[in-house]
């Protein structure tokens, strides 16, 4: 027989972010399999902390914070670093059919994506994929809105900066991006 116990704040609160939750973990991780894998350590260290949570107004950016402190974790382990991949959304948004010139594109989307930090990774996701603004990503981080402005284009910089050091051009069409021969 089941009993009907009344839903803990924590789950109340859970309800209406879990699924935004769930794909933001899976776009930062660029799998689904590794993005499950981080919401559920996320959500068990969220509910074993839930107590620390002062105002339950703030219990998006809260989880937010707990999910990139996680991510942030997992990297450190060399592993971990080379497992961040498109999302087939993106994959879906260039602009070519042909198989080669979409994995090449990946290719170099990966590298530039790898030569940020992991909380770098995690905002531009937030930011770019996730459609979070500028103000909810200074919440989140505990900055100002002009700092969080500056951490995104100097992210956007360093990525743009690492595609120009693998011989990427700005005029270059997907077609054009042909990996090097590694030396």
């Amino acid at each position: 027989m089941r009993m009907n116990v009344p839903e803990a704040p924590f789950w109340k609160l859970l309800q209406p972010e879990y699924e935004r939750a769930a794909m933001f973990c899976r776009k930062l991780t660029g799998s689904s399999e590794l993005g499950d894998d981080l919401l559920q350590d996320s959500l068990l260290a969220a509910h074993n902390k839930f107590y620390t949570l002062r105002d339950h107004q703030a219990f998006r950016a809260w989880l937010y914070r707990i999910v990139v402190n996680r991510f942030t974790s997992q990297t450190r382990r060399p592993w971990w670093k080379r497992r961040v991949s498109l999302t087939p959304a993106i994959t879906d948004t260039l602009r070519t059919e042909d198989l080669h010139d979409i994995l090449s594109a990946r290719r170099w989307l990966q590298r530039a994506f790898g030569v940020l930090s992991p909380a770098e990774q995690a905002m531009l996701v937030l930011y770019e994929l996730e459609g979070w603004s500028v103000s909810e990503l200074a919440e989140l981080n505990g900055k100002t809105t002009g700092a969080t402005k500056a951490v995104l284009f100097r992210a956007r910089r360093k990525m743009k900066q690492a595609l120009l050091d693998l011989g990427v051009t700005g005029s270059q069409q997907v077609s054009d991006l042909k990996p090097q021969a590694e030396t």
